[in-house]
């Protein structure tokens, strides 16, 4: 048996079988107290503690795992010749968990503020500026996490060291080259980070682009997806919104004023309009009693312009009050008028 444990190959199969084992035993003693911390957790109140227990699954796994890889490394095989690789493996390892578990920090703490937002209120201003900009820059401070971690992870390496202080010489050659490669994207990056801070759009805001009526549905460093109200997707990078004429119906606030055009004879009488819209309004969910107005806009040789006005919270509140509203006022006009609808003269001899 002597013989046999002081044989490399031995020592490797017993280290390589006993690192299984206990990584099968560590898994299911992690799990049990996983489970019972998540039902600790499922009976208080609020959805962070939930949250943030899922968010830390898997890593804190990982980093138990990494801990035993590392004993077993020191222990077991540190007369091997490879050993100086292993370490090197294991220091790469430790840097991106580090880095892994710093981005669920991150994304923990983004759900943390953005549970202090109300969204579902209907002046919902700040709240919509507030999460655009946990959104944009948890990608910022995300994507700053992974370049210093494969920077850092590359300088461990020797080699590409060697290769960086042998490349200094022409830096400047180099710089100039990627600089133009890479003029586009650092520019839409440039883009997303002021769209976040200057804030022409916020996420849910009501906008009119391309000629479509939609929602910002969201945002990121690059691109921008709005949801048409037909539930297309309509998907637009960053300067987009900064180097392009668009219609933003929610910039200052949620609410918001709209119109609705009758064309009528002129022997139509508008006050009758103006007798009947308050009936009309009564009741009605979606306007939120500010404003109404009824007035002539128009002329023609053939007809004359009515305009409604109305107001309402939000625009999709107004949208569904401009369709009934303009339902009954037809309806109001057929029954009471119906000979005053706009029509085409024609004179005959």
């Amino acid at each position: 048996m002597n013989q046999y444990a002081g044989n490399e190959t031995f020592r490797i199969i017993v280290a390589i079988i006993s690192f299984i084992v206990l990584l099968v035993i560590i898994f299911f003693i992690y799990r049990y107290f996983f489970l019972f911390f998540k039902k600790k957790v499922s009976r208080t109140p609020g959805r962070l503690d939930d949250f943030v227990l899922d968010l830390f699954k898997i890593p804190a796994l990982w980093l138990f795992y990494w801990i035993l890889l590392k004993i077993f490394t020191h222990i077991f095989l540190s007369n091997l010749p490879f050993f100086p690789w292993l370490l090197h493996i294991d220091s790469v390892l430790l840097i991106f968990s580090i880095a892994w578990i710093s981005i669920q920090f991150v994304g923990a703490g983004a759900y943390y503020l953005q549970g202090k937002l109300d969204i579902g209120t209907a002046d919902n201003l700040n709240a919509r500026s507030r999460l655009t900009q946990i959104k944009v820059f948890k990608g910022i401070v995300n994507s700053l996490i992974i370049i210093i971690a494969l920077s850092i992870g590359l300088l461990t390496f020797e080699q590409v060291r060697t290769i960086g202080i042998s490349l200094l010489t022409s830096a400047g050659i180099i710089g100039i080259i990627v600089g133009f490669a890479a003029q586009k994207s650092i520019g839409m990056i440039l883009a997303g980070i002021q769209l976040a801070i200057t804030q022409p759009i916020r996420l849910d805001d009501v906008v009119i682009v391309e000629g479509e009526w939609g929602r910002i549905e969201e945002i990121t460093l690059t691109y921008v997806v709005v949801k048409i109200w037909d539930e297309r997707r309509l998907v637009l990078p960053v300067t987009w919104f900064l180097e392009k004429p668009f219609q933003n119906w929610t910039r200052t606030g949620s609410e918001i004023t709209g119109t609705i055009f009758l064309y009528v004879d002129f022997s139509f009488p508008v006050d009758s309009i103006r007798v009947a819209l308050p009936e009309m309004l009564k009741g009605n969910p979606d306007w939120d009693g500010r404003l109404w107005n009824v007035q002539v806009t128009k002329i023609t040789e053939q007809f004359k312009e009515v305009r409604v006005l109305l107001s309402s919270v939000d625009a999709s509140k107004n949208w569904d009050l401009r369709a009934a509203i303009r339902e009954k006022l037809i309806d109001f006009i057929n029954t009471n008028y119906p000979d005053t609808f706009a029509k085409i003269r024609i004179k005959t001899n």
